[in-house]
């Protein structure tokens, strides 16, 4: 079941965008947002407890877009398989594209640079060419693990990824804060902002289910043509033909006739030409071996030999005295 924008869900969106205008208001105008920010900054929590940064160096991944669009796309190509709907496909690409949209365009046109390059204490530093407001990692961490949630088929099982979502996309966001590549209130802009490409969801749902009727009528389109083209044509099978039959010419041997008065001027009898050129006699039905008359061999089978002479021939005084 496709869901819908519902008034609850409606409510919360645009709660979350009063919430997404204070934030950005509250840092244009360096007011209190700013203030802890750097309270947080040089508070800085990775000297604090330096013996976890090698296991939190790891677990940020968990908000790389690369990786955790790798992943989540692996195992909603496996439920794409097992039911049999582009669904879980699409939504997750939808979903990226909004986060790609929203927050890059955010990043770049506020410019803010982060803690590590801050130039003054206590500045906002917006619009110095930055690209850390809101944070990528914490809005891909809501996005891509909440879409599991959001495609969950049951009550129970919704529950249970919307409350592991949350606490990943807490921890990574975190964990920027902790390492320093991030203000708090980058951390806190990111939240929003995928929660509302989260909720935002079920506005693009027509389309995509147009998408998916699309994409499923061009694969069975290519489908059937690959199909009919993979079929061969049954070659004809030749009629068998009985011992003794005539055999009935084939295409090549089949005489051609001349004109009227041809053969006369190319000397031609009987015989007619054949289109090799070679002098071809009519064909003449096959008579069995049994149903042919026996031929008697005249003559002697002896064969001839240089140094013997027909019997009744001789030589000497004899012969000449008779022919005289």
């Amino acid at each position: 079941m496709r869901p819908r924008m519902t008034r609850t869900r409606l409510g919360i969106f645009v709660a979350t965008s009063v919430v997404y205008v204070a934030i950005v208001v509250g840092v244009l105008t360096t007011s209190w947002p700013v203030r802890f920010d750097w309270q947080v900054m040089l508070f800085r929590p990775y000297k604090q407890w330096p013996e976890i940064h090698a296991f939190l160096d790891y677990f940020v991944v968990l908000g790389q877009r690369g990786p955790t669009a790798v992943a989540v796309a692996a195992w909603l190509g496996w439920c794409t398989y097992k039911q049999k709907t582009l669904r879980p496909l699409l939504v997750l690409g939808t979903s990226l594209l909004l986060l790609n949209a929203t927050v890059g365009a955010a990043k770049i046109g506020m410019g803010r640079l982060g803690p590590h390059y801050a130039t003054a204490i206590g500045s906002n530093e917006m619009f110095a060419g930055g690209d850390i407001f809101p944070s990528g990692h914490t809005a891909n961490a809501v996005v891509t693990w909440g879409v599991l949630a959001y495609l969950a088929t049951t009550p129970r099982t919704r529950r249970i990824s919307s409350v592991c979502a949350a606490m990943l996309a807490l921890g990574v966001g975190m964990t920027t804060v902790y390492l320093g590549t991030h203000w708090m209130s980058d951390v806190t802009l990111g939240w929003t902002a995928g929660l509302l490409v989260l909720l935002a969801l079920p506005w693009f749902e027509p389309l995509m289910a147009r998408a998916e009727g699309w994409l499923l009528g061009v694969w069975l389109r290519l489908r059937s043509g690959r199909l009919l083209t993979a079929v061969p044509v049954p070659a004809p099978v030749a009629a068998s033909v009985p011992l003794g039959a005539p055999r009935a010419p084939a295409d090549d041997e089949l005489p051609v006739r001349e004109p009227v008065g041809a053969g006369s001027r190319s000397g031609g009898g009987s015989a007619t030409r054949v289109a090799e050129g070679r002098t071809h006699l009519v064909p003449r039905p096959h008579t069995v071996r049994s149903e042919r008359s026996p031929v008697t061999p005249a003559g002697s089978r002896r064969p001839p030999h240089a140094d013997r002479m027909p019997r009744g021939t001789s030589f000497g005084p004899s012969a000449g005295r008779g022919r005289a």
